[in-house]
C-alpha cells in the first residue's frame, strides 16, 4: 500500500483510499471517452463507479425526514449505527462506525431526538446528529388551574412523550417527593406548578412531577407562602387552597385578589363558600361553567353548597398570580362574584344579594345567548 494512504498512526486512511479511488475513476472515465467510447462507456463506467461508492453508503442528500431518538448512557458509535441503519438513515453499521471513530467528534453526541433524513452518506449523518440545530425539544404545558387528572391526561396525550399508563399513575404517590412540602400532607393537588417544561426523552413522569414540586418551592418561596398566611390567620394549606379556587374561577389576574376576598369575607361570616368549581372538582366534570341540582347535592366534603369553611384541600393547581392573590386579597366587604361573560371573562363584584342577583341575570342572558356553554 502506498504511504500515501497510511496515517502517521500507521492506520489506513480510507477517506484519502476514496478520495484517490475517485479521481483515478474520473482519468480513466476521460480516457475512455476521448478513446472512442462515447456516451456508451461514460454510463457503464459511471454505473460502476456508483455500483461500488453505494455498496457500504448513500450518495446525496437524502430523502424524507425522520426523527432518532439517541439514547442517554453514551451510546457506542456502532449501537448508533445498528440505530440509523434500522431508521433507514445510513446504510451500513461498519461505514458509520468509521466515519464516526475517525471523525474526532464522537465525544460531542448528546442525548435526544434529532431531525436526520433517509438514505443519507454517513458523514452527512453524524453532522446532522452532532448539530443542535436539529434537535428536537419536548415540552409539555400545564395550564394554570388544571387538577391533577387533568394534567396527567395531558402528558398521555401529547404526541411523542410516549408515557405508558401504568408509570405515570405510579408516578404519582406524593410519599415518593421529598420536595414536597410537609403541609402537604402527602397530597399532590395543588403543588403541581403549572407551566411549560421541557422533557428529556425516554420521558419519566417522576422526573416531571419533581420539576413541578421544585418550581412550586421556588414560588412558594419567593411569595414567602408560610409567613404570610400566617399573618391573614390561615394555614398554608388554606392559602393553597383558597389560591386553587381562585385559579378554577378566574383566569384574569386583576380580578383574582378580588375573589380572594370574597372567599375570606364569606369564610369569616360563617357562609357557605358555594363556588361551582368546587363542585366540578367533587363530581369530576370539566369543561362547564355551572352546575345542576344533582351536582350540588353530592355529600363530597369539596362540596361547597353543602359545606361550610375551605375545602380539605386544593381543587387544581394554582400559578404565581393565584398565589399570590390568596396571600394579598383585596380590600373590599363583597360577598359574591360571578362571571357574566365568560367567553371575555367579565366578572362583577357585589356585598349584597340584590346586586349579585342582579349581575347573575347578566349570565343568565349570557346563557341564553350562547346555547350549551353553560
Amino acid at each position: 500500500m502506498s504511504p500515501a494512504f497510511i496515517d502517521n498512526d500507521g492506520r489506513l486512511n480510507w477517506r484519502k483510499i476514496g478520495y484517490h479511488a475517485r479521481s483515478t475513476f474520473a482519468v480513466l472515465l476521460a480516457i475512455a471517452v476521448l478513446g472512442g467510447g462515447g456516451w456508451f462507456v461514460y454510463t457503464k463506467a459511471n454505473d460502476a463507479y456508483i455500483e461500488w461508492r453505494t455498496q457500504d453508503d448513500y450518495i446525496g442528500e437524502g430523502t424524507e425526514a425522520v426523527e432518532v431518538l439517541i439514547p442517554p448512557g453514551g451510546p457506542t458509535p456502532t449501537q448508533i449505527g445498528d440505530l440509523l441503519t434500522e431508521a433507514g438513515v445510513v446504510k451500513s453499521t461498519k461505514t458509520f462506525r468509521k466515519v464516526a471513530i475517525e471523525s474526532g467528534r464522537w465525544s460531542e453526541l448528546k442525548a435526544g431526538r434529532y431531525k436526520v433524513k433517509k438514505q443519507l452518506p454517513s458523514e452527512a449523518a453524524l453532522d446532522m446528529i452532532l448539530d443542535p440545530k436539529n434537535l428536537v425539544v419536548l415540552d409539555v404545558l400545564f395550564q394554570e388551574g388544571t387538577t391533577l387528572a387533568e394534567q396527567q391526561q395531558i402528558i398521555l396525550k401529547k404526541d411523542k412523550l410516549d408515557v405508558k399508563e401504568d408509570a405515570l399513575m405510579a408516578a404519582y404517590d406524593g410519599t415518593k417527593y421529598s420536595n414536597l412540602p410537609d403541609y402537604a400532607g402527602g397530597k399532590l393537588e395543588g403543588f403541581l406548578f403549572p407551566a411549560k417544561y421541557q422533557v428529556a426523552e425516554p420521558v419519566d413522569p417522576v422526573a416531571i412531577v419533581t420539576t413541578q414540586l421544585k418550581q412550586y418551592g421556588n414560588i412558594a418561596g419567593k411569595l414567602d407562602l408560610v409567613n404570610r398566611a400566617k399573618e391573614l390567620g390561615i394555614t398554608p394549606m388554606q392559602a393553597v387552597t383558597t389560591a386553587s379556587i381562585i385559579a378554577a374561577e378566574v383566569p384574569d389576574k386583576d380580578d383574582q385578589p378580588m375573589v380572594a376576598a370574597v372567599i375570606y369575607n364569606r369564610i369569616k361570616k360563617g357562609m357557605m363558600l358555594q363556588m361551582d368549581s368546587t363542585v366540578h372538582y367533587a363530581v369530576g366534570k370539566s369543561g362547564k361553567v355551572t352546575t345542576t341540582a344533582e351536582d350540588r347535592a353530592n355529600p363530597s366534603p369539596y362540596n361547597t353548597y353543602m359545606h361550610t369553611g375551605f375545602p380539605p384541600g386544593p381543587i387544581s393547581n394554582p400559578g404565581e398570580t393565584a398565589l399570590a392573590a390568596a396571600l394579598q386579597p383585596a380590600a373590599t366587604d363583597a360577598l359574591f362574584f360571578v362571571t357574566v361573560n365568560p367567553s371575555t371573562g367579565d366578572t362583577r363584584f357585589a356585598a349584597t344579594e340584590e346586586e349579585h342577583q342582579a349581575n347573575v341575570k347578566l349570565f343568565q342572558q349570557w346563557c341564553s345567548e350562547n346555547k350549551g356553554s353553560c
